[in-house]
Parts: structure tokens; C-alpha cells; sequence
């Protein structure tokens, strides 16, 4: 239909110049210039387009193909030449001054546009692909064929047959570079021979004992909030300071890191738009949001008072449009790194800084991403600091993104046993567990020791109900650690808190994974429809129906406590209980009852109404006491329910065997 149009459209040109009286002498071309040798009716430009139009459609005739191959609309075959011919044919015709101009103004674009989008120059890029094909690869392909087009017709110049074959081979080199470029993706797949084994071995994880590895929990530094939480606090903090309220507004990034040893959420200041950032851009960012996670308490903390100095701000970061934009001032730094995802992040003093992984590709051309360096860019002068990874500083906490983490633990848990396993047997193949919506992605964040890992549950390849165990992965030296404990996942616990408060319509965060008296436990806050925390909740994971809630944490540790007991399990802990009681005394009377399977003591001290519940085999120390006997514990109260948790007398009698 495209060949049918333009021959109407000749032809009725043709008819008009007939028609035509008179005409300017000379034609006139998009440069300006007046075309040589033209009739001043002007019916031999016509005519010449004419010609230029048979000429191609009987190229396409003959079989023919265009050289773009039929790529969106240039090109074609038969009768439909397509634009491309249409425009290859018009380049031809340029004069040597229209190419020049031509080249300086592709040459301007590029450079423009190199510092706009600002690509590694890395052959592992997909970015550098594309923009090469763009605005290197397309402009010479163009180039090589009008030339080719140019010695072959002969126009305005005299046909050469050796140059019109020169420049035809010339023309082929770009779409060698894309082919080079698709079979090097195609090597990048994991079912080429030897990949699945280099995917599953890009990470490596050791198998651990959750309760001898996992300290158990200290409940005041339990992060209690989640990043949406995080965001409706600092937004309120921010409407309490009328000086930057106007001017600027808080970034949706909130890391989290680890902070003078406590949990926080720290996420920088943007300008709040274009007029905004004209204003402020000679003095900066003067601020950063701060979020406490065990306490929720949220402050806006002003550079000048963390370096002691005023007028100095945040110079870099995503919010500045031009050369501090943060991306692009370390990707001009360094042009031959790939920045994986940059992050936020505070040192020890308060100090602001951008965290960017350098990533390297380990399989084929774009295969198996992994981290090998890290660039620290100091967000208020904008020096950078290039590390290995096993160099960095033990402050930074987020070298390796958690989606990079979680998918490299995916490759191992499915290519361990091979390719056609991970899609045929599929025997052993494991997953992480998936995110219930776009606020809860199938994983969170834990404190242990200095790091920030990160936590999400293990489950089979069918992606069931349950799991069969639990991973931890550093987020600073991709250390990783695998925990075998069989249990529900963390969208069922969710389900299983939210139904302990149903009439009250809460929702749960994702839950995060803590230690209660050698127990692997899920710990999650309950809120309400405005986002803020209203209760909390911790479920057991081996046993999720087992559900403790409480309007504090106190309060819903000594539920779990007790629940814990009542199953048999040995709640003594060194780790202080909050709301924990002491008593001590003569035992008065004593009782054994089974409940639930379970063997339980009720105990009665002297002078103490209180009824206390001693469950077995979690205080088997219990069985050697007797009416009379002095005895010594801790003990949680809930809803009029005494449980022990603990036997402290030093001089308890012993459990033996006789005749052993």
C-alpha cells in the first residue's frame, strides 16, 4: 500500500509540473543549495524522483531486500520498498556540505545525549547496547548505504562500482555488531551448557543452627515499623518545620541501617520542584529524615548540626536535575563502572553518603550479576571513594541490593541440581517466599551484630503454604546463611495476626525473624488504616496458630511467653523478660495435670494465692520439688494466668534416675 501511495502521489506531481507556467530557475533542496541542470518548469526534478522511485521498486523486485531487514518501517520487500529506501535514496543526494553538517550536528546529539543518559561504557551494559544502536549504529548504517545508493545510481558523482561494494560491505558491519551483541545475550542463558551451574554457584550459602547461630532477641532494639510506617512519620516530622515545609520534601528511600547500634530509617531531602531547586541549589539539601524503629520517634537532622558548620548541605543527590545529579556525577566519575541500585546511608557521625555497587557480569555477555566494588560518594562535597567489596568500610551497610540478593539466592535454589531438573524433576528446588503485594515483597530487614541482613523465608518450587526453612544474607559481604526449620509462611503468619484482631480491621507488616527462647519466631506490627502502629503480634513458626497480641511489646511478649510454656518449651532465657515478676517461697501444694498432650504442674506457694503453671519438658526441674520445698522463680502474668518461666534457685534439688 506504501508503494501504491507515493507512485499517486508522482504521478500527480507530474501533471501539475505539465500544467505549470513559468517556475524559479533552479529547484531547491532541504540545505538550501539550487539543484544543477533543473528545467525551470521544474518537470526534471520530478521526473528525477520518478526515476528514483522505479529504481528501488525494481530493486525490490528483482528480490531484493532492504538493508534494515524490515525493521519497524524502514525497509520491506517486493513492491514496498518502505521509508527506509525512500530516505537512503534522499541522503544519497546530499552534497558534501549537507554531510558535514549532517555529521557535526549527529556528533552534538551524541555528546548531548551521552551526558543526558549518561550509559557505562561497558560492553556488559545492556544501556550501552541500546544507546549505541541508537545513536551510533543506526547513524552509520544510514550513512554506508546512501553511499552506497550515491556511487551506484551515480548521482552527483560518477558511479563506481568498486566504492558502491566497499560501502555495501561498510553497511553490514553495524548489523554484525547487533548479531554479536544477541548471540552474546543467548550465551548468557541458563540452559547453554555449564550456565545453570555458574548461576547456582554465584552465591554461596551455609547451612546453620538457627538456635546456636541467632542471638535471642533484646525486645528494645525489636525495629518495630516498616518503610511505609516510616514514610507517614517522616512526613508528619517534616510538616512541624515551617522553614523547609515549603521548600522541600522528604524522599520515599528510607534505608534501613544499622545507626550507633540501633535500627533506623534514614532517607534524604529532595527539592520540592524546579523553582525550589533554583532557590536552594547554591546552599544545598540542609537535611536528612531520621527514623528511630524501636521507638518511632522521627527528626529531621540538619547537616550544619552533625558537621558543625552552616551553609553546607547536601550538594548531591536523585533530586537535582543537572551535573550534581548523584547518578550522573558518578557514573561521569567512573564511566567504564556499572552502578547497580545507589543507596542512602548515614556513617557513624551523622554524616551523609551515597552507597554505589559496581556490579560485573560473571556468565556470558549480560549473565549472572554480582557485585566486585563499591563507590562511596560523600553527598555534601561529592568526593568518591572506590572500594572492593571486602575493603569497604564496616559503617556502609548496603553494598549488595536486596532484589540482587534474593535473586542470586533463586539461582541456587533452582540450577543446584541443573537445568532440566529446574524445569522437569524439579527434586530439590527451592524458592524464596513471594511478596503478598507491592508494600510487602517477600523479605525484610534484621539487625545482627553490625549488619544489616537480609531475612526471607525458603519454600518449595510449588510455592506452597509453608516453608522449609529460612535464609539470612549480609547485605554488606553477601555472606549467607540457611536455616532448617519447617513452618508457615510469612503471608500465612500475617493472615494468622490479622485474624486475631479482625474486628478491629488492622493490617500486619511483613514480618521479621526473631529468637524467643531458642524458638524461631515471627515478629510483625498490627496497623490501622492511616498507617500507624496500634498492636503487635509474635507467632511461632513451627506452630503458627499460636498467636500472642499485644498493645506493647512487653505485653505481647509475656502472651508468647506463656503460650511457649503452655506447649512445653523451656522459656529461661538470660536475656532480661520485659514485664518479668520474681517470687520466691515454700511450696504449699502441688498438682499434675496433662493438657493438650502436654504435662503441667500447678504449684501453690505459702502465704500466695496465685496458681502457677510449671510446663514440662520446658522446666523438667520441677518434678524433683515437693510440698515443703523452698523454690525460686520468674514468672509472667496475662489475663489472671500465672506462668513460670524460669527456675532460679541455685540450690534446687536434682533431677536423677535412680539406679542409674
Amino acid at each position: 500500500m506504501a508503494g501504491l501511495f507515493n507512485f499517486d502521489r508522482l504521478i500527480e506531481e507530474m501533471k501539475r509540473a505539465q500544467a505549470a507556467q513559468g517556475g524559479q530557475a533552479g529547484g531547491f533542496n532541504p540545505f538550501g543549495q539550487a539543484t544543477q541542470g533543473q528545467a525551470s518548469d521544474g518537470t526534471e526534478s520530478v521526473a528525477d524522483e520518478a526515476q528514483a522511485y522505479v529504481d528501488a521498486n525494481d530493486s525490490a523486485s528483482q528480490g531484493g531486500r532492504s538493508p534494515f531487514g524490515g525493521f519497524g518501517n524502514f525497509g520491506g520487500r517486493g513492491g514496498n520498498a518502505g521509508d527506509a529506501t525512500s530516505f537512503v535514496s534522499r541522503m544519497s543526494e546530499w552534497g558534501k556540505k549537507a554531510l558535514i553538517i549532517a555529521i557535526i550536528v549527529l556528533v552534538v546529539v551524541l555528546a548531548g545525549a551521552y551526558w543526558w543518559f549518561h550509559p557505562p561504557i561497558n560492553i556488559h551494559s545492556t544501556d550501552t547496547w541500546m544507546f549505541g544502536a541508537i545513536f551510533i549504529l543506526l547513524p552509520l548504517f544510514l550513512v554506508f548505504s546512501s553511499k552506497h545508493v550515491k556511487y551506484t545510481t551515480g548521482k552527483k558523482v560518477e558511479p563506481n562500482a568498486a566504492k558502491a561494494k566497499t560501502f555495501k560491505y561498510l553497511s553490514f558491519i553495524p548489523i554484525i555488531v547487533v548479531v554479536i551483541g544477541l548471540v552474546g545475550a543467548l550465551l548468557s542463558l541458563s540452559f547453554i551448557p555449564g550456565n545453570a551451574k555458574k548461576y547456582a554457584n554465584i552465591l554461596q550459602t551455609e547451612s546453620l543452627d538457627f538456635a546456636q547461630d541467632i542471638q535471642e532477641v533484646n525486645y528494645t532494639e525489636i525495629p518495630i515499623i516498616d518503610r511505609d510506617t516510616a514514610i507517614v512519620l517522616g512526613n508528619k516530622e517534616m510538616g512541624t518545620i515551617a522553614d523547609y515545609v515549603s521548600q522541600f520534601e522528604v524522599d520515599n528511600l528510607y534505608s534501613q541501617i544499622n545507626y550507633q547500634n540501633k535500627p533506623v530509617r534514614v532517607s534524604p531531602l529532595n527539592y520540592a520542584d524546579l523553582f525550589k531547586w533554583l532557590t536552594n541549589r547554591s546552599e544545598g539539601i540542609p537535611a536528612y529524615c531520621l527514623i528511630d524503629m524501636t521507638t518511632q520517634d522521627a527528626a529531621i537532622v540538619r547537616i550544619s548540626d552533625v558537621d558543625g558548620t552552616t551553609g553546607e548541605g547536601i550538594k548531591y543527590s536523585q533530586s537535582e536535575p543537572l551535573v550534581r545529579n548523584i547518578d550522573r556525577h558518578v557514573q561521569l566519575s567512573y564511566p567504564f563502572y556499572m552502578f547497580d541500585e545507589l543507596s542512602f546511608e548515614i556513617d557513624e557521625d551523622g554524616h551523609p553518603w551515597w552507597i554505589c555497587p559496581v556490579q560485573t557480569r560473571e556468565i556470558g555477555l549480560f549473565g549472572g550479576t554480582n557485585i566486585y566494588r563499591v563507590v562511596l560518594c560523600d553527598a555534601v562535597s561529592g568526593e568518591c571513594f572506590d572500594y572492593a567489596v571486602e575493603e569497604c568500610p564496616q559503617w556502609v551497610d548496603r553494598v549488595y541490593p536486596a532484589d540482587l540478593l534474593i535473586t542470586q539466592y533463586n539461582w541456587s535454589g533452582k540450577y543446584a541440581s541443573g537445568w532440566f531438573n529446574s524445569w522437569l524433576g524439579q527434586a530439590g528446588v527451592v524458592q524464596t517466599t513471594p511478596g503478598s503485594s507491592a508494600s510487602n515483597l517477600g523479605y525484610n530487614y534484621i539487625a545482627k551484630g553490625d549488619d544489616v541482613w537480609v531475612y526471607t523465608g525458603v519454600t518449595s518450587a510449588t510455592s506452597d503454604s509453608s516453608i522449609v526453612g529460612f535464609v539470612l544474607i549480609n547485605q554488606r559481604t553477601a555472606e549467607s546463611h540457611f536455616y532448617s526449620v519447617s513452618g508457615a509462611t510469612e503471608t500465612s503468619a500475617m493472615g494468622s495476626a490479622e485474624g486475631q484482631v479482625q474486628h478491629l480491621r488492622y493490617t500486619s507488616t511483613f514480618p521479621i525473624l526473631i529468637n524467643v527462647a531458642n524458638q524461631p519466631t515471627y515478629f510483625m506490627a498490627l496497623k490501622d488504616a492511616a498507617g500507624l502502629v496500634k498492636q503487635f503480634a509474635m507467632i511461632d513458626i513451627q506452630r503458627y496458630q499460636n498467636v500472642a497480641v499485644g498493645d506493647t511489646v512487653a505485653d505481647t511478649q509475656k502472651s508468647y511467653l506463656a503460650l511457649l510454656a503452655t506447649n512445653g518449651i523451656d522459656t529461661s532465657s538470660d536475656v532480661v523478660i520485659a514485664g518479668a515478676n520474681e517470687t520466691s517461697g515454700k511450696i504449699k501444694a502441688m498438682n499434675v495435670a496433662v493438657m493438650n498432650g502436654n504435662t503441667h504442674y500447678y504449684v501453690i506457694i505459702e502465704g500466695d494465692s496465685a496458681v502457677y503453671d510449671f510446663a514440662l519438658p520446658g522446666l523438667l526441674q520441677i518434678v524433683a520439688y515437693a510440698p515443703g520445698d523452698s523454690i525460686s522463680f520468674t514468672y509472667t502474668e496475662k489475663n489472671g494466668i500465672y506462668t513460670a518461666n524460669s527456675i532460679t534457685d541455685s540450690s534446687a534439688p536434682k533431677v536423677g534416675i535412680s539406679g542409674s
